[in-house]
């Protein structure tokens, strides 16, 4: 599994791969083999708990008994993950569903075809000695908060929070410090005094008494009164072109998932972590299981874009990306629920 550490070069990478996309679309050979039975499927951090359905698939067989090879590859943000899709070098990332809002204004053709939640799955923390001084979004003029990448869905989301409490994007610094120890690293080391990120960085950190929840967003309801709406986030989205040149590869890709996402809703999550890499449970099996459990709520049991969610993620990326801000989005072309429907 590759990964790219240095993130102004993935910055850089994205910014030339973005012309490519077009062309690679139709272009299965260039991450698989040209019947396409082979998939390439980026993920932005497998082993966060927001896009746990990708290894659980592979963990409970689900593409195996569906016949369709499925390589998991991982990249610490979002928004390297989109780089690989739009380079050509995989087919499909589990990532932000917001990304194809985004690509869509930058004329690149990107889809959803299974929405793993309603939710982002997102916290906000603070570190303890900052969390006098950071009460709510109003207070984040002049501070450092950490995100998994510039550009990524938790940068999206931290500006969203900033603008809708009155403070400008200009006003304060977001830091790439990805998630997991590099995170928790830079909270305890004072390089960020906030910042969002996931579980089970969440529970570690909470665990380790180095800061305090100031928005939580891994809920609907949590995501409601943050956002404003459901907030579609973690799914499957691939290149529109591959996804109609390869239909019955994508048929088998979504009712794998769709079958992983009933399963999560039927299990506890002791029985889910039991089933994940025992390396991802890397504050122990007990506090893993509670970060699975405080995140399963974000998780659809269907795999369906819930009801006005796509509008949700129009108005607040609008709220702060000068690229969408005036731009026309065509919701319909950035997810399908035709593969999903028919998943059986």
């Amino acid at each position: 599994m590759r990964r790219f550490v240095n993130i102004s070069a993935a910055a850089a990478a994205a910014t030339l791969a973005l012309t490519s996309l077009t062309a690679c679309g139709n272009d299965s050979s260039a991450a698989g083999n040209e019947s396409g039975s082979k998939v390439k499927i980026m993920v932005g951090g497998l082993d966060k708990v927001i896009y746990l359905p990708a290894m659980l698939t592979q963990q409970l067989g689900y593409f195996k008994d569906q016949g369709i090879d499925v390589q998991l590859l991982t990249e610490p943000a979002g928004v390297q993950a989109t780089t690989s899709l739009v380079s050509g070098d995989v087919q499909g990332v589990v990532g932000f569903y917001d990304h194809t809002l985004d690509l869509q204004v930058k004329g690149k053709q990107v889809e959803s075809v299974v929405q793993f939640s309603h939710a982002p799955g997102e916290v906000e923390v603070v570190s303890n000695k900052a969390a006098g001084d950071i009460t709510s979004p109003k207070d984040f003029k002049g501070q450092k908060l950490g995100v998994t990448g510039l550009g990524s869905s938790t940068d999206f989301l931290t500006k969203y929070l900033a603008v809708n409490d009155g403070v400008k994007t200009s006003e304060f610094t977001p830091v790439a410090v990805g998630a997991g120890q590099t995170f928790i690293s830079a909270l305890q080391q004072g390089s960020i005094q906030g910042g969002m990120t996931t579980d089970p960085t969440v529970a570690q950190i909470l665990d380790k008494k180095l800061g305090k929840v100031l928005i939580d967003m891994r809920t609907p309801e949590g995501s409601k009164k943050a956002l404003g709406g459901p907030y579609p986030s973690s799914s499957l989205y691939m290149s529109t072109d591959w996804v109609n040149s390869h239909k019955e590869q994508v048929q088998k890709l979504a009712t794998a998932f769709v079958k992983t996402l009933k399963w999560m809703s039927t299990h506890t999550p002791e029985e889910i972590a039991a089933k994940m890499p025992a390396d991802y449970a890397k504050g122990g099996k007990e506090l893993y299981a509670q970060s699975i459990k405080s995140t399963l709520p974000m998780f659809t049991a269907d795999g369906v874009m819930p009801a006005n969610g796509p509008e949700t993620v129009e108005r607040v990326l609008k709220a702060f990306n000068p690229n969408l801000k005036n731009a026309t989005v065509d919701l319909s072309k950035t997810y399908t629920t035709e593969f999903v429907k028919n998943a059986g």
